[in-house]
């Protein structure tokens, strides 16, 4: 069994959020890590729901803040929903994903985790009037 790192940067390799999860598969594809790492922050967030939710990508009906979302009320949040997004996400460059310092390229390749146990969740902001 595994455990992974989820370590959030900015693109400038600054350090914003960082947990782990453990007692898992030594190989899953980045389609499952993603959904997982979705799954846990989802579950962290339900467990004392609130205003403001810290995660990969943006709820439904929420506003951006630094680093998070305001959402419009307290509530719980679906993670299969959330997972669909960043899935989305990944697929049209929203944030990119390094396993090993090497950036991975497609939901369905598989990422050793023994031998890359921390991930880098880089997001990427559109730039204002460009």
């Amino acid at each position: 069994m595994a455990t992974v790192t989820f370590r959030d940067e900015t693109a400038t390799g600054k350090p914003v959020t960082e947990f782990e999860v453990a007692g898992l598969p030594e190989h899953l594809t980045v389609r499952e890590l993603i959904r997982l790492r979705v799954r846990e922050e989802v579950a962290r967030h339900n467990d004392r729901p609130g205003d403001r939710f810290n995660g990969l990508v943006r709820p439904d009906d929420a506003e951006a803040e630094l680093n998070g979302y305001r959402l419009r009320e307290s509530r719980r949040i679906d993670w299969e929903r959330q997972a669909e997004i960043a899935e989305r996400a990944f697929l049209s460059n929203g944030f990119f994903v390094l396993a090993g310092g090497r950036q991975v390229e497609g939901l369905d390749e598989v990422v050793d985790l023994t031998a890359d146990p921390g991930l880098v969740f880089i997001k990427l902001v559109a730039l204002v009037g460009g």
